[in-house]
């Protein structure tokens, strides 16, 4: 629970500025409707709400809230409702029961409370940053521009160009993170349930034609009658040993 206690600028460590500023209970956001947004407002913790205003002198006079049309002074309405999500709550200062002078308006966001930024801060917001971006192109511009004492100034978009192009390559290209444990077991279990859904097809295996058939068995038949008879004239070339003669004494 983000809650910080007191008012505006009460309590030291808190910053002046409002618009920096936001609040929440989380016990009552699940319960936030528009019948209880007032109460929700209204805590203590909430720095947003001024303890001095006619809300609380009702809630402590146990009064309905239409008596804070009857009072003057500084008081909170509920301006806008846009279940479940939306509440914009007004302070304003009443002086009669048909003139007030509004001071400040706060938006409830899923429990979430902040202040509306006022016409001022939001175009002296916009006006800085219109500046800001100017100046930045007026320093980018600046720099290509070059002077030589003959030529005078002129501008030089090429080297910028080329510096810009050698500082993009050498950075270094992100490192991927490597996958856990429980990524891959997880992959690989869709991927077997994939593959169980949808197995892949046998491949088809050739025909056999009885010519075919035929043909590889004379094929076979040839090539083995080859082989004897290159073996019989193997054995035709091997002539046997000299027959050796007794000698005469």
């Amino acid at each position: 629970m983000a809650m910080m206690p007191g008012r505006l600028g009460m309590v030291p460590g808190i910053p002046e500025n409002p618009l920096s500023l936001s609040w929440h209970d989380s016990a009552w956001i699940p319960i936030l409707n528009t019948a209880n947004v007032m109460d929700y407002f209204s805590e203590r913790s909430n720095p947003f709400f001024d303890r001095t205003c006619n809300n609380e002198i009702v809630k402590m006079q146990r009064l309905t809230p239409d008596q804070l049309q009857n009072m003057t002074g500084l008081e909170y309405v509920l301006l806008h409702v846009q279940e479940p999500i939306l509440y914009v709550v007004r302070k304003q200062h009443r002086h009669s029961p048909q003139q007030v002078t509004p001071l400040a308006d706060y938006y409830i966001i899923a429990g979430v409370v902040y202040q509306a930024p006022d016409l001022a801060s939001v175009l002296n917001s916009r006006l800085l940053s219109a500046v800001h971006h100017l100046q930045s192109s007026f320093e980018e511009v600046a720099s290509f521009a070059r002077y030589h004492p003959s030529k005078g100034y002129s501008w030089d978009f090429k080297s910028q160009k080329n510096t810009t192009d050698k500082a993009k390559s050498k950075e270094e290209k992100p490192r991927e993170e490597p996958s856990s444990l429980f990524q891959r077991q997880r992959v690989d279990m869709l991927l077997g349930e994939l593959i169980k859904k949808f197995p892949l097809p046998a491949p088809p295996q050739p025909k056999t034609t009885p010519a075919a058939l035929t043909s590889k068995s004379g094929v076979e038949n040839g090539t083995s009658e080859s082989k004897e008879i290159k073996t019989e004239n193997a054995q035709e070339k091997i002539k046997p040993p000299p027959e050796k003669k007794p000698r005469l004494n």
